[in-house]
């Protein structure tokens, strides 16, 4: 069923003029993301939000950038549908993979007789999507013992995971707060200070909340150094330029995370104050998060 997913993956098939399929906004050497701004789908259409990396879905519960989908087998299935991306209905997909050959037997290997449906479809990519694990990174092997990292690199770490409390001289960056734990990430959606008045209402487009307007999903640092441009818009080009953003560019709005209300380095300011030694760090750290077999992994490849 992966092998299967891994193909429809990379299916140009399943889109309208069978030009582009979910690898195509989803690169593997970008670590499954897109260096474009944002990505182009059939007859030149473009939307309006960057492509999220695919990295460690397997422990998401949400998916895309305002959460609208709550499992990898609808995340799958919502580009092939998407008029800015795939733009082919599903009905047309089954009939597309129906009329194969190919895909006649490797359905049939998969799920049985007459399993070509989009409930089979969805299974087969989210099974692909979820064995995209990246765990061997520098610092993975750094934290397991079988590796180091230089004195730069591990003032960065510390700053990375540090909340400043400037009342205590603790200096930090504030970053593991929102990106925490081994996924660096919380999983959940944050408001981080972009916009005032807010442009794209973010997670409210889903619940109807307006305390969650500009809240969008709180992404993966894993291969970061990879998956530029950044932020759910891809506004920013660089790292350099996320941290000066959150250094000092923040822009206050009502439903603001209150992580980076809070987060400043010295007392009475109004930005986090980073110096530029201590972002230089932050940097270094980041580039440990580079996951170099995940981008090499042939398993992960365009089997066509």
């Amino acid at each position: 069923t992966i092998e299967l997913g891994r193909m429809l993956f990379y299916e140009k098939m399943l889109s309208k003029d069978s030009s582009v399929s979910c690898g195509s906004c989803h690169q593997q050497k970008y670590a499954f993301s897109d260096p474009k701004q944002f990505s182009e789908g059939v007859d030149k259409a473009f939307g309006s939000r960057n492509a999220m990396a695919i990295i460690n879905m397997v422990f998401e519960k949400k998916f895309f950038w305002d959460g609208r989908s709550n499992s990898l087998e609808e995340q799958a299935l919502d580009p092939i549908t998407n008029p800015l991306e795939m733009n082919l209905s599903l009905d047309e997909a089954i009939s597309r993979l129906t009329n194969s050959d190919i895909y006649q037997t490797e359905f049939q290997k998969c799920f049985g007789e007459n399993s070509i449906t989009k409930e089979n479809l969805a299974k087969a990519i989210s099974q692909f999507e979820r064995t995209l694990i990246s765990d061997q990174s520098p610092y993975d092997l750094y934290k397991q013992g079988k590796g180091n990292l230089t004195e730069q690199e591990k003032r960065g770490e510390k700053l990375f995971f540090t909340h400043p409390d400037p009342i205590y001289a603790t200096r930090g960056g504030n970053c593991g707060d929102c990106h925490s734990g081994p996924l660096t990430t919380s999983r959940l959606f944050a408001n981080n200070g972009l916009d005032n008045p807010i442009i794209d209402i973010g997670l409210e487009q889903v619940t109807k909340n307006s305390n969650d307007k500009g809240r969008f999903k709180i992404p993966t640092l894993r291969n970061i150094e990879l998956t530029a441009p950044y932020m759910h818009d891809g506004r920013f080009q660089t790292l350099e330029d996320v941290l000066d953003h959150y250094n000092e560019h923040i822009q206050n709005s009502p439903t603001l995370d209150v992580q980076i209300i809070n987060a400043s380095n010295e007392t009475n300011r109004k930005t986090l104050a980073l110096t530029q030694q201590e972002k230089e760090d932050i940097l270094a750290f980041l580039k440990t998060l580079t996951d170099q077999n995940f981008i090499e992994n042939s398993k992960f490849s365009n089997p066509f």
